[in-house]
């Protein structure tokens, strides 16, 4: 059963906490400003009290998305649930330019009925000032909460709360203005008001669309986390380095070219060290995988179909059986590279005693058996 870490928690408590108190206010901020801007005769502080309304719609979906995102990874979603936010903020920026075209239709169609533009007085005044405290404290409060659970979502939905704030602006300058006799001002300020949303809706629904279709880290960060992986004892060389985004966290996956003779286990240990330094050192990296390459196969990775070990092993004993020092070994590594199969052979100490063999004259008798067979190269015989 897989229970979830600490951080996540954190995260989850976060998106709920925000999202209720957001949506708490908002709900009473569009009921304010709909109800002012009716009795106040003001068109822009209706629209901006829909935007308010939209805002709680948001609140309820980040709530949602963020309950689910939370989750850990089952079978139907191994790499986990944290593309749920994604989602929701691409909503939430589609949503966004929706009301953003409503307000801004409705504002240009009274410009060109100068008998439906609306007169606001000192009532609207006053509720688009309480609207611009209000907004811009929940803007600041939510960011904080984004910035220490490291949450885009979060972040789109404190930008949601200060489109709100500065349309609010917008509005009192309309609303200012209007009642100092200019009286197209109030419609204009609610167009400007359309735009601003607008422009904040197409910032969050391409940030989350790039995510969606996996685009990978921006260059500069993609070079620190090569930095990062080349920094690693018995690292030669890096190539196919890939990242992906989910949620507000990345996922990397990297060739790492070793030295072609360690063995499989310092080879393990090496991808493990890897892992661990990029997540240590590149905070937002929570899933690594290392592919270790015992040589570049950045520019040909077409790999030549050879015998695996139990079928080279029989075509060695095949290739050997006319030599009988060869009887005697007790071990045998297979090394795959270039394109063939490079040899190891071990004979215990005694063997080459009795046979007065030493390993350089063994190692090209046995070379000389495999030259009929192309899938061996070069073999090296070792006593001990």
């Amino acid at each position: 059963m897989n229970i979830p870490s600490a951080a996540m928690l954190e995260r989850r408590q976060a998106i709920s906490r925000t999202s209720i108190v957001g949506a708490v206010l908002n709900l009473i901020l569009s009921a304010v400003k709909i109800l002012v801007g009716i009795l106040g005769h003001s068109q822009a502080l209706v629209a901006d009290g829909i935007h308010s309304l939209s805002d709680l719609l948001s609140d309820l979906l980040v709530y949602v998305a963020g309950h689910h995102a939370s989750q850990q990874p089952d079978q139907d979603h191994p790499y986990g649930h944290a593309r749920y936010e994604t989602v929701a903020t691409l909503a939430l920026g589609i949503l966004l330019l929706l009301v953003a075209v409503g307000i801004g239709w409705d504002a240009i169609q009274r410009l060109f009925k100068p008998e439906s533009l609306l007169q606001p007085g000192a009532l609207a005044l006053g509720a688009t000032l309480l609207s611009i405290g209000l907004k811009e404290w929940l803007y600041w409060w939510t960011l904080g909460h984004a910035r220490r659970v490291n949450s885009d979502l979060l972040r789109a939905n404190a930008w949601h709360h200060r489109s709100d704030a500065i349309s609010s602006i917008v509005v009192l300058i309309g609303i200012i203005g209007t009642m100092a006799g200019l009286t197209y001002l109030d419609a204009i300020a609610a167009i400007i008001v359309a735009l601003m949303i607008a422009h904040i809706a197409w910032g969050l629904g391409w940030g989350a669309v790039h995510e969606l279709v996996d685009t990978g880290l921006e260059s500069e960060r993609i070079e620190t986390v090569a930095q990062t992986i080349c920094s690693v004892g018995g690292v030669r060389d890096i190539h196919m380095l890939r990242t992906r985004r989910l949620g507000g966290q990345v996922s990397a996956d990297v060739h790492v070219l070793v030295d072609p003779d360690i063995s499989v286990s310092e080879g393990h240990m090496i991808s493990v060290l890897v892992e661990q330094r990029l997540k240590r050192e590149i905070s937002d990296i929570v899933d690594v995988t290392v592919h270790i390459d015992p040589e570049d196969d950045a520019d040909n990775r077409d790999v030549t179909p050879l015998p695996l070990r139990a079928e080279a092993l029989a075509r060695l004993a095949s290739c050997w059986s006319g030599i009988p020092a060869a009887n005697e070994r007790e071990r045998v590594l297979l090394h795959y590279l270039g394109g063939r199969i490079e040899v190891e052979v071990f004979f215990p100490l005694l063997a080459c005693r009795r046979a007065g063999a030493d390993p350089e004259r063994l190692g090209a008798e046995l070379t000389a058996a495999l030259k009929e067979d192309p899938a061996f190269g070069r073999v090296r015989v070792y006593f001990g």
